[in-house]
């Protein structure tokens, strides 16, 4: 009876919601003159449609009753409706069609509100050939009265540019959002920035000359935190041109630094720093006053902006060693944590510690080392070991306290930290060897066998049970799963053979009679094989070999303590460089590192930071079309500096020509231009370097490439270009240098 009832009930339930019934009832719906007259029943089926369809059902087919659906007044059933047509216009470009002649007149409509809505979703079809519908709306949204439509409008150009792939770039779209940088609204300025930033990406990104930096700074007032962080960020491209400027500049940003967003803070932190570069007292003053806003971050119940901001005071610690060492105890760990903040803030207390402290920092690592987390036990240990380079004494009582408490993962810690210090600190081999009787029968993993073989072999004389420790392992040697554990007791029984031969002579027989005659591994294998014919060499060649004189390794402590220049990290502040590690970060951005120039020059007078037209800037961002022989230049090949030296010295010269220049022109103006023609600046001279010169590189359709040199003669007023070719092809070479000559006398005759 009872299952019979649940047939009942399964047969009666509801349909599934991707039934063919259900999408039906919703067609019908949709359809129905009664339910279109009634706003809030067409707008709830409009609604179930999308429930629908964010399952994961497909609802494509009602695709045509949706798009009729988007001639209304009310802005939520056009939300929705837009919604459903970005999301199946992929999938049906023939009736996405229909949905793309709405948004055109919704594009016109009188409400800027539904104005921008419908450009936005314009952007955001994904279907072939919707370029050539969203150019002119687009254009006509750039110089909309309302600031919503211009903002969506400026973000649709760089969305524009991604549909067309590595098209070529549109010079007078470029210099119309580059005269949108006076807008009025801020968010319109701001949206600017990073769609030139997007549209010129392989031409090095926007251009911020004198004119556009001093605007953008009268601006930032208006902007709200967001876009006063972008704009710092993009005004480390400028470099001012005196030193007065540059202190006008910083006085402005002063304010900044006491931000109530860290955003802001750090990016104004970076500007410092970097226009500071010349001035070590002013970075100092500067870190000294965002220390109260690091210090917050740290302890923010934001996780993310914690371990960020520890990152960041570990870097300063590296030039600063005594900068938060008053407020070391900012940086204990709390219990709920999680690892990776309490590792950071341990390395951040192993740069704190000083004659003060030290105790009490060593305590609170003392703590950690008992943690229920192995990784958060050992990560103290290391830290312990770091501290003893230079508190030797009370660091190596502590961690020979805590070998008592035969934990194994405590233990084999402990001991790796015990091989790197007698290495670095000699001074401590004595209290290290007392120590290490009976640690052999706590430690079962192959990092702690290696340090505590490789002590046993060094400094075993020391220790009066070594070789009887050794002969457990030697015991035991075929059980032992790591090659290199096996490698560490071959060298180290060789080496207290040489110390104590009569206790170890027969046990480095059997080893050496297992080694080569059953060991399958071959690099234990050859190891055995040297020492043995070493041995029979001579025990005195045997030490000249392994037991020769060593460096001073102490002298590496020296190194590791030296305070490193502020200038040293300062442009990869408030990036993820501090986060991955230098290194790191710099191997994983190799492909797609765009470099950035500054439009450095030497100003013969003081200038002070004033409101200056915009005009100027169209002015040295002229765009320059191709050469009338039909040679087209393409930006998708970036050179490194590297390759361009090479490939340079490989080539023949294949022109060699001169252009008059001017004396009043500064010839780095020429960047943006070059940029705009898709010839790359490979590398620049300061404007006021006695022998200005210039390294220049391009590619054409073909893919031929053309690199230049340019040398400014000035006691001849004349600019030399040198040209070579990956391609003897003449014509395209003349042509480059027809586009080449251009571009200068462009130059020349927009700054004269």
């Amino acid at each position: 009876m009872n299952s019979s009832m649940f047939a009942t009930y399964s047969v009666c339930r509801m349909p599934y919601l991707g039934s063919e019934d259900t999408l039906k009832e919703l067609k019908r719906a949709l359809s129905n003159p009664h339910v279109q007259n009634d706003h809030l029943r067409y707008r709830n089926v409009i609604q179930r449609v999308i429930r629908h369809m964010t399952q994961g059902v497909d609802v494509s087919s009602v695709f045509m009753e949706m798009v009729k659906a988007s001639a209304t007044v009310d802005i939520v059933q056009k939300k929705l409706v837009y919604l459903y047509m970005c999301t199946y216009a992929p999938l049906k470009p023939d009736l996405a069609l229909l949905a793309v002649n709405t948004l055109c007149k919704d594009c016109s409509d009188p409400n800027p509100m539904v104005r921008g809505l419908a450009l936005r979703n314009m952007c955001s079809l994904r279907m072939p050939g919707i370029q050539e519908y969203i150019q002119q709306p687009i254009l006509n949204g750039l110089r909309d009265k309302a600031s919503y439509v211009r903002r969506v409008a400026v973000l649709g150009c760089a969305k524009m540019q991604k549909l067309q792939g590595d098209g070529e770039v549109d010079g007078m779209l470029v210099n119309e959002l580059y005269s949108l940088l006076r807008d009025q609204d801020p968010i319109v300025v701001v949206n600017c920035l990073r769609a030139l930033e997007e549209i010129l990406a392989y031409e090095g990104g926007v251009v911020i000359n004198k004119p556009i930096a001093h605007h953008l700074l009268n601006r930032m007032p208006d902007l709200d935190q967001w876009g006063q962080s972008e704009v710092l960020t993009f005004l480390l491209r400028y470099k001012p041109r005196c030193e007065e400027e540059l202190f006008d500049i910083l006085n402005l940003l002063d304010g900044y630094l006491k931000n109530s967003s860290p955003s802001v803070v750090m990016a104004a932190t970076k500007l410092f720093l970097v226009l500071a570069r010349d001035f070590p007292h002013v970075q100092i003053d500067v870190l000294v006053r965002v220390k109260g806003p690091l210090l917050a971050a740290c302890t923010s119940e934001s996780r993310e902006l914690c371990f960020t901001a520890l990152c960041h005071v570990r870097q300063i610690l590296d030039s600063l060693p005594s900068h938060f060492s008053s407020h070391y105890k900012k940086f204990f760990c709390s219990y709920s944590e999680p690892h990776y903040i309490k590792c950071q803030k341990m390395e951040v207390l192993c740069k704190l510690v000083n004659d003060e402290n030290v105790q009490q920092i060593l305590e609170e690592l003392r703590g950690y080392c008992t943690d229920v987390s192995v990784e958060l036990a050992q990560g103290a240990i290391f830290a312990i070991g770091n501290i003893a380079r230079t508190y030797t004494e009370q660091c190596v009582r502590i961690l020979t306290e805590l070998l008592e408490l035969k934990q194994e993962h405590i233990t084999s810690a402990v001991v790796q930290v015990f091989r790197d210090l007698v290495w670095l600190c000699p001074q401590c081999t004595g209290s290290v060897a007392r120590a290490l009787p009976g640690c052999e029968e706590a430690i079962q993993d192959s990092e702690g066998k290696q340090a505590l073989i490789w002590l046993l072999g060094v400094h075993g004389e020391r220790v009066p049970n070594a070789p009887y420790i050794l002969e457990d392992f030697v015991e035991n040697v075929k059980s032992v799963a790591f090659s290199v554990v096996k490698v560490e007791l071959l060298t180290a029984l060789v080496r207290l053979f040489l110390a104590r031969p009569a206790e170890c002579q027969d046990m480095l027989g059997r080893l050496l009679h297992y080694c080569i005659e059953e060991e399958t591994d071959m690099m234990v294998r050859d190891r055995a094989l040297f020492y043995y014919r070493l041995l029979q060499a001579g025990t005195e060649e045997t030490k000249r070999v392994l037991c020769s004189p060593a460096s001073d390794h102490s002298l590496r402590l020296l190194e590791d303590q030296a305070e490193g220049s502020v200038n040293a990290w300062a442009s990869d502040f408030n990036s993820l460089a501090v986060i991955y590690g230098k290194e790191q970060w710099a191997a994983m951005t190799a492909n797609q590192v765009v470099e950035l120039h500054y439009a450095d020059s030497l100003c013969e007078a003081p200038t002070v930071v004033e409101e200056e037209p915009l005009i100027s800037e169209k002015k040295e961002v002229p765009y320059i079309a191709t050469s009338s022989s039909g040679l087209t230049l393409i930006s998708s090949r970036c050179l490194t500096a590297e390759q361009f030296e090479r490939m340079w010295l490989n080539l023949a010269v294949g022109c060699q020509q001169t252009v008059p220049w001017q004396e009043n022109v500064q010839p780095d103006t020429m960047q943006a231009a070059l940029q705009v023609v898709h010839i790359q600046t490979i590398a620049m001279s300061k404007a006021s370097s006695q022998v200005w010169k210039a390294y220049l590189g391009a590619q054409d359709d073909a893919g031929c490439l053309f690199l230049t040199e340019l040398l400014l003669d000035t006691d001849n007023a004349e600019m030399q270009m040198l040209v070579k070719q990956s391609e003897d092809k003449p014509e395209a070479l003349q042509a480059f240098i027809s586009i080449l000559r251009t571009v200068l006398g462009t130059v020349v005759g927009l700054t004269s």
